[in-house]
């Protein structure tokens, strides 16, 4: 079996740490990788050292981003947000709901994959963690 670029199926596993963060920061965002074929997306997980309990409003959400080759885009892939009977067992990996936009999974050769925190509403406290992403050449 091949894939459309006519290579044998792969996917390849990246990890970035992110820094714990107070209640009210802005956030922060940290390279996985830039991709070293076109493919897609195909996991997504969130590990934090220490428990997260999710709110309604006031907390953080876990982005994987694509910003494109020149590191401008800002398409989203998959999101956790540590909302309200969301939570964060301590380093139990938690999944990122995948975009349910094909196209939005999908990178080129050189994109710059991401991970983001973001701060909703008036944000939450978060423990220091670990993004893995899974990659899946086309």
């Amino acid at each position: 079996m091949t894939t459309s670029s006519g290579m044998a199926p792969l996917l390849q596993t990246y990890e970035v740490s992110l820094a714990a963060e107070a209640t009210a920061g802005t956030g922060q965002e940290a390279q996985v990788c830039v991709a070293p074929w076109a493919g897609t997306l195909a996991e997504a997980y969130y590990t934090p050292e220490a428990a997260v309990t999710g709110v309604v409003t006031n907390n953080k959400a876990i982005t994987i981003r694509n910003r494109g080759a020149a590191g401008a885009g800002a398409t989203t892939m998959a999101t956790l947000t540590f909302g309200v009977g969301t939570n964060g067992v301590a380093y139990d990996e938690a999944a990122l709901a995948l975009s349910g936009t094909p196209s939005n999974l999908a990178f080129s050769p050189g994109d710059v994959i991401t991970a983001q925190s973001t701060v909703n509403g008036a944000g939450m406290t978060l423990p220091e963690g670990k993004v893995r992403v899974v990659l899946s050449r086309s």
